[in-house]
């Protein structure tokens, strides 16, 4: 099994209400998909009432802390002073959540800790892909 980094942050979701309702969500980076990070919410901060994971590019995240990144359906960009404000696109609708920088850069180090940026072709088996691939397709 594949090392694997979890960590809680305190996201604020920001609305059309002038309240900001904070919920807690998960972070999380499998070395097995090296390319991606994963964020979950809760049941309780979604519409539907059930958990909502996000997957996206771990260079939009790097790079997003620091100045604009992302053109579909993830963006990121830093907001004030410590903070990071990820906007999550769906046919539903947008869905904006506030991230203290600082937990987003602890997170950040620790998947570099794990797999070292521009090492991430290290941590692919790429002939297992291939074989689901292709056992898929028959």
């Amino acid at each position: 099994m594949a090392p694997v980094i979890e960590q809680s942050v305190q996201a604020r979701l920001v609305s059309s209400t002038p309240r900001m309702e904070i919920v807690s969500a998960v972070l999380r980076y499998d070395s097995a998909d090296p390319f991606a990070v994963r964020m979950a919410f809760p049941p309780t901060a979604t519409l539907e009432g059930v958990e909502v994971s996000w997957a996206f590019a771990r260079e939009l995240l790097l790079t997003g802390v620091d100045r604009r990144a992302g053109l579909g359906d993830v963006q990121v960009r830093p907001y004030g002073y410590g903070r990071t404000v990820l906007e999550f696109h769906a046919l539903e609708g947008t869905a904006m959540v506030h991230i203290r920088t600082a937990d987003l850069r602890r997170f950040l180090k620790r998947t570099h800790e794990l797999v070292p940026v521009g090492g991430e072709h290290l941590h692919l088996d790429v002939d297992h892909d291939l074989a689901e691939l292709l056992r898929d397709a028959l």
